[in-house]
């Protein structure tokens, strides 16, 4: 039988073979079958992203109709493919519950390779590495039917529609596997998003870090301190603050009467017609009005600081026994999985610069994770700047490139010591700096251009952002329900992994092919 989609067969044997086919056709969709049942439309929506097809409309109207090809309908165990609009019917009558399961059906066929792939990483490198990165799926900014699209940061401007928080591990047999795959607005950033990213990734590959209980136990204690000093401050200032209120009471006491005084005497000397002399009881009284309203407005001032100082402890008692219940639950989970976790391992996360926020910084080194991530705030980057004199010894580590470091550096409100190195690179007449911060039993500030290397390799991750864009046509959204735009991002993903899988499937049925290519 002829095609115009040969990988498209063995892609479909292949499915099959690991169960593909036969989980998503249990996939619960609320629509009738007619000619194709839903879930057959819902393979054919994945073979289309295979396939490449940048619009659904593709499938039918494209050069080569994926529709029209029976020999990859045989193949993926379907008697025929649908028209891409009845593809596009079943999208939309997908939701949540069909997410997942379409979510649960895919994580059942990478379980098995994932496991495996984790079982070789720790038996050759002895850790995982992880990279995690967020991608943005713009649309056309005058379009009203994409929803819950909204402006945000994506790439190097402001763009309308979506964000991807993705999660990759590096494979010894793959180079790369996506573990995880979130669809969110456009609006979100990266600083939001990093604990999420971590426990489905840790979910995904069934394996975590030794959590670090007693750094966490260590900063309880210190913010119990701290919370206790507070409270002191705040006992203090409600001292004062009912001595200034008693004081305001007595002086405005003592305006009254003197008021009263005022009045009463004012009216007597103008019954008698007697003038007020400078020292007449009238002036006397006057004199003593003015001086108990000077008071007054002070007693007023001051009762107005005291309670601006009692609100600002008492924002920061209750801030801080909110952080410290977070904590303690933190620390109460943390047990619970040390207590489960009868293999720990040691995983590396390698992160953009968008996630080196503090709390994202304590919150992964809290999780037992060595981190390596860039830190973006100008603020921090001015500092360490300053600390460069001429006497200053750059290390080069690129052409254009060179690091100096400082070990155990304390950056932004991250409670925990780190490594931080300033970047200085030369792109032409110009100079540019970044900032790389690490946390970890590696001796990094001793081998800067393996610090800068390792990192930068992170690029596997953006390698994989870009196939998606350009292999998969992610940079095309194909439909625009709310289920059906999650959908498309799970099958790309899952069809970054799938075929690589394939590839050694097939180098090991076909044993006279050359070797696979390596992934990039």
């Amino acid at each position: 039988v002829l095609t115009s989609h040969a990988m498209l067969v063995p892609w479909g044997l292949y499915a099959q073979e690991i169960g593909l086919v036969e989980q998503l056709s249990q996939v619960s969709i609320a629509q009738r079958s007619r000619d194709h049942t839903p879930q057959a439309k819902l393979l054919e929506f994945l073979v289309a992203i295979l396939a490449g097809c940048a619009y659904l409309q593709d499938i039918s109207l494209g050069a080569h109709p994926l529709d029209k090809d029976s020999a990859v309908a045989q193949a993926w165990g379907q008697p025929g493919w649908a028209d891409y609009s009845g593809v596009s019917r079943t999208l939309q009558q997908c939701d949540e519950a069909t997410v997942t399961e379409i979510q649960a059906a895919l994580a059942e066929v990478s379980r098995p390779f994932i496991a495996r792939e984790v079982q070789r990483a720790m038996k050759t490198e002895n850790q995982l590495v992880y990279d995690g990165d967020l991608t943005g799926r713009p649309v056309s900014h005058s379009s009203t039917t994409y929803p819950d699209a909204a402006y945000g940061w994506m790439g190097d401007d402001i763009h309308f529609g979506y964000q991807a928080a993705m999660v990759s591990m590096h494979s010894p047999s793959y180079s790369r596997l996506w573990l995880s795959v979130e669809h969110h607005p456009g609006d979100v950033v990266s600083a939001t998003q990093a604990e999420a990213m971590i426990h489905v990734a840790e979910a995904s590959t069934g394996v975590r870090p030794w959590r670090r209980t007693d750094l966490l136990e260590q900063r309880i204690a210190d913010l119990a301190n701290q919370l206790e000093q507070a409270e002191v401050k705040r006992v203090r200032a409600q001292r004062q603050q009912s001595k200034a209120a008693s004081r305001l009471v007595e002086t405005e006491q003592k305006h009254r009467f003197w008021l009263d005084q005022v009045k009463k005497l004012n009216t007597q000397y103008q019954a008698r017609q007697r003038p007020e002399r400078p020292y007449s009881h009238l002036a006397k009284a006057r004199r003593k009005l003015t001086t108990w309203v000077g008071r007054m407005e002070r007693r007023q001032q001051e009762l107005v600081r005291i309670e601006q100082r009692l609100v600002r402890c008492q924002t920061k008692v209750e801030g801080l026994h909110s952080q410290l219940e977070r904590l303690q639950q933190r620390l109460q989970l943390f047990i619970q999985d040390n207590e489960t976790n009868l293999a720990p391992v040691r995983i590396i996360f390698r992160l953009d610069g968008g996630f080196g926020s503090a709390d994202n910084l304590t919150l992964l080194i809290e999780m037992g994770y060595t981190v390596y991530t860039k830190a973006t705030n100008p603020h921090q980057l001015r500092l360490f700047r300053r600390r460069i004199t001429p006497s200053t010894n750059w290390t080069r580590i690129g052409k254009n490139a060179e690091m100096v470091a400082w070990r155990e550096q304390t950056i932004a409100s991250c409670p925990y010591p780190l490594d931080v190195a300033l970047e200085r690179f030369y792109t032409g007449a110009t100079v540019q700096h970044g900032l790389l911060v690490h946390f970890g039993d590696e001796a990094v500030t001793t081998d800067l251009r393996g610090w800068f290397h390792f990192y930068n390799q992170r690029q596997t991750i953006e390698a994989g952002i870009k196939e998606g864009k350009q292999v998969f046509q992610m940079h095309h959204l194909k439909v625009r329900s709310p289920a059906g735009l999650v959908i498309q991002e799970l099958f790309a993903a899952f069809a970054g992994k799938f075929v690589r899988w394939a590839a050694v499937w097939l180098h090991e049925a076909c044993v006279d092919l050359p070797p696979p290519l390596s992934a990039p």
